[in-house]
């Protein structure tokens, strides 16, 4: 193992770090193949982001590096097998996901991905969570009546809500499904579009509706859409309703008023559940406006059958880039938000 020692040269002494050289058994080479990847991309990986080298040897990885690299090495090594025996796919996020979660000292968490299958869709494909974060919110749902998820894109909580919302149905949990949003969008006033308040917020909905029709099927979707068993509609048509008996789903939650989230948080009524999700770095609610959102999730804390998940830059699922640059955007964020705190401080004195 890696030791500091100290040695003589010359008549000084020196303080030098022994290499640690670890070996990490696959099992097989059906495993090793896919710990390997395609042109050995993983251990590529894997030696470039931890600073060690990373040999072949039969079905055993040679890691050799400073102790606590090798190590951390091993721990993704190993992480990546347990989601391959679970019959995972090791993707380049994942990958990523992995070694940042080793980094940090979480390597035992990369196990916990592992997780049963959320959704199937018309195609037969099985919709799993890819990261702890969207694990520890997939289970809030099930668990709660009222989940508050949020973080930056990427991280899939509209989609995977929208898969918890199907799956509730499709078990009989809830009786319609129902997905809205506020009419606020990205500094566009909808007041200078064309149409009717639907066709201005329908462009805005479609990734609700692509989830939904990749789940459904286009035919029972717009069977399902037909009979009004789904329901997706700006926030402004849920006034004066109780949505009993449903799985309602409220998207960009962070664009709404105060006022409009006690509106909607107060139409539930038996047997439904709501998930509300959000970006509370991308609010586009006019200035001197507090975003519902943040303001339900302070005032609503602690209460039983609430729950707010919070998912950050690990658990985007996109390219690995879009990890790093929602990281970038956060950092940005922190240094206003302590140079708003340290004026506010100097005005005070």
């Amino acid at each position: 193992m890696f030791r500091q020692r100290v040695r003589r040269l010359k008549g000084r002494e020196e303080i030098f770090t022994e290499q640690a050289k670890l070996l990490f058994d696959a099992g097989s080479f059906e495993h090793i193949q896919k710990l390997v990847g395609s042109y050995d991309e993983n251990i590529d990986a894997v030696s470039r982001e931890l600073g060690v080298t990373v040999a072949v040897e039969g079905v055993n990885l040679k890691i050799a590096g400073e102790e606590h690299a090798a190590e951390t090495a091993r721990q993704v090594f190993e992480g990546l097998l347990t989601l391959i025996r679970a019959g995972e796919t090791v993707d380049k996020s994942r990958l990523a996901y992995c070694i940042e979660l080793a980094k940090e000292g979480n390597a035992d968490a990369i196990g916990q991905i592992v997780s049963g299958v959320i959704a199937v869709t018309s195609r037969g494909k099985q919709i799993k969570c890819k990261t702890v974060g969207q694990k520890k919110y997939v289970e809030a749902i099930k668990k709660n009546t009222v989940v508050f998820g949020i973080g930056p894109a990427g991280t899939g909580k509209t989609y995977l809500a929208v898969c918890a919302a199907v799956s509730a149905f499709k078990g009989k949990e809830v009786e319609k499904i129902i997905l809205t949003r506020p009419a606020v969008e990205a500094g566009e006033k909808l007041g200078f579009l064309p149409g009717d308040l639907q066709t201005k917020v329908d462009p805005y909905l479609r990734p609700l509706y692509d989830a939904l029709q990749e789940l459904f099927g286009m035919e029972n979707y717009i069977k399902l859409m037909e009979r009004g068993l789904i329901e997706i509609a700006p926030l402004a048509y849920m006034r004066g309703r109780t949505l009993s008996n449903a799985f309602i789903i409220l998207d960009e939650a962070q664009n709404t008023t105060k006022e409009q989230m006690k509106m909607f948080l107060t139409r539930m009524g038996d047997g439904s559940k709501m998930v509300i999700t959000g970006d509370v770095t991308q609010i586009d609610l006019p200035e001197g406006k507090k975003s519902g959102l943040k303001h339900a999730v302070s005032i609503l804390k602690g209460i039983e059958g609430i729950e707010t998940v919070s998912m950050t830059a690990k658990d985007v699922v996109r390219h690995p880039l879009v990890m790093q640059i929602v990281r970038a955007y956060e950092r940005e964020n922190s240094k206003e938000e302590q140079k708003s705190n340290d004026v506010f401080r100097n005005h005070r004195k």
